[in-house]
């Protein structure tokens, strides 16, 4: 009984320093992104990607979209909450004419977390937004199908449908459906992702490149 008290307590100890050395992690990007602000300043009212490490790794956004501003503050790891957070630090100072939001596939990977509160969560993201910047248009990108989180599928699919039926009823927002761009034969196509199937390669971001363009404010 001892040993399986101590197994326990060592257990909850590790959880607790994973928790903390990820947030320690996600604070020292948003440092990072003040001191880069401060040698160099950002554009003015920039188009805003912000969010998790499918926005944080994208190789060369700026070309990819050429005639527009894009300011990219995907920080990795990163979920909803943490979003909302940070959102003084890497979302309102830019004063963006437009913020592109791809979050939430974070929050899903946990048993813990259900679709209604993965909404939940984003709703309130929103609605915050909305507070402070009430004329902004605002794009979420639709949580994609990684390879490496089948187990979460369903409660992807649930929590996505969830989001594009909140946004058809709010003004100045749209939902860019990614999700069956990258599905092939009714499972996750495994040619749009590296080697942990769960970031994207080139072809990955090249479909959805082709997705979001479409949505950006000139």
């Amino acid at each position: 009984m001892q040993t399986v008290k101590r197994f326990l307590t060592l257990l909850v100890c590790l959880v607790i320093a994973f928790r903390l050395q990820a947030q320690d992690g996600l604070a020292g990007e948003i440092k990072a992104f003040k001191k880069k602000d401060s040698v160099q300043a950002p554009p003015k009212n920039p188009i805003l990607f912000v969010g998790s490490s499918s926005f944080r790794l994208w190789p060369n956004v700026q070309a990819d979209f050429p005639g527009y501003t894009i300011l990219n503050r995907g920080f990795g790891g990163s979920t909803l909450p943490d979003v909302t957070k940070y959102a003084d630090d890497i979302i309102f100072p830019y004063n963006p004419k437009q913020i592109v939001i791809y979050c939430g596939e974070n929050d899903i990977a946990s048993d813990a977390t259900t679709a209604q509160i993965v909404f939940e969560r984003f709703e309130q993201l929103f609605t915050l937004i909305r507070k402070k910047m009430p004329k902004v248009p605002v794009a979420f990108v639709a949580m994609k199908p990684s390879p490496s989180r089948e187990k979460y599928r369903e409660k992807l699919v649930q929590a996505n449908q969830l989001i594009k039926d909140y946004l058809a009823k709010q003004s100045k927002a749209a939902y860019i459906d990614i999700y069956p761009l990258m599905m092939q034969n009714g499972i996750s196509d495994e040619s749009l992702y590296g080697n942990d199937r769960l970031h994207m390669n080139a072809k990955g971001y090249a479909i959805w490149q082709k997705a979001i363009q479409p949505y950006l404010k000139k």
